[in-house]
């Protein structure tokens, strides 16, 4: 009777004495990235989260007079909410008319709006040098101890971000943001409201990668806020957000989504109180927007 032989096997060769494990990429902590400013942590959340909703009928048109100058016509008509001592919320019709001026530079942009109600807004970024910006924002109206101004100092380091901001009202605050890892950043805020008497302190730190963005925030006003944002591709991401007062014990929670589209954008979200949003801006022509808002 013929036996059976397990067929021969070769051995795996013997590891070559050049070959050697992968290292971990070394991270020179001299050359960071600059961090974005500190304001502005929260900013992809906010896009997903925080789109500009609306009740009523807009209308947007902008026309280029040049490259650098253009004119924009706005129209607004629905329900303006008024302030209430009471859980009902009161709103009250309205329809106004908005004109704009905008000048755009590679050094310098300025924006003016002006409505028929009298409100005058109006917005400047100046690059003051290589590192250092200027952004200010002032609004102006008929109503007294209303108006208000405000300009806010950017300077830009290497691996760091600082800013300082001046207002009316004795309102002073300044923020510092500082990259210690590629991808980690950490910084604080202090503010100063001379005519309400309050002053505040606040941290924060900011985790992002390619396909992730982690944040999160707290301050002695009692402010604690934690988002992250998931970009599960080009065009489409995932956003949520968790808001609580300490002192007050509010709490919050949302999650949202971004898509992008060819020629439309769609954005919208759910929160714990039950409220559901949703904004859609589809670009017609050049300058001409529609948009559709719900909540």
């Amino acid at each position: 009777m013929a036996t059976l032989v397990p067929p021969a096997t070769n051995p795996p060769p013997p590891p070559s004495p050049d070959s050697k494990p992968a290292e971990p990429e070394k991270v020179d902590y001299m050359d960071l990235p600059c961090p974005i400013p500190y304001e502005e942590i929260h900013r992809e959340s906010f896009m997903s989260l925080k789109p500009e909703l609306f009740e009523g009928l807009r209308f947007d048109f902008t026309k280029g007079l040049n490259q650098r100058f253009s004119l924009s016509h706005s129209v607004f008509m629905g329900p303006t909410e008024v302030p209430s001592q009471s859980a009902e919320v009161i709103k009250i019709p309205t329809a106004h008319y908005e004109f704009g001026a905008n000048f755009i530079d590679p050094k310098m942009m300025l924006f003016g709006r002006i409505l028929t109600d009298g409100r005058l807004n109006a917005r400047v970024k100046c690059d003051l040098s290589e590192n250092l910006t200027l952004k200010a924002n002032a609004q102006l109206t008929n109503e007294p101890h209303m108006s208000h101004g405000m300009a806010n100092f950017d300077y830009k380091g290497s691996d760091f971000r600082t800013q300082l901001q001046l207002g009316n009202g004795a309102l002073f605050g300044a923020s510092y943001i500082q990259s210690v890892t590629p991808h980690l950043a950490l910084g604080g805020e202090v503010f100063w409201a001379g005519q309400h008497r309050k002053s505040g302190i606040g941290y924060a730190a900011r985790y992002n990668t390619d396909k992730m963005v982690a944040t999160g925030q707290v301050a002695s006003t009692g402010m604690v806020a934690l988002s992250y944002v998931q970009k599960v591709s080009e065009k489409v991401s995932l956003a949520s957000d968790f808001m609580y007062n300490y002192m007050s014990r509010d709490v919050t929670a949302s999650l949202g989504y971004d898509y992008i589209l060819r020629q439309c954008r769609l954005r919208g979200k759910i929160d714990s109180n039950g409220c559901t949003a949703a904004f859609l801006e589809e670009r017609l022509n050049m300058g001409l927007n529609f948009i559709l808002s719900a909540e």
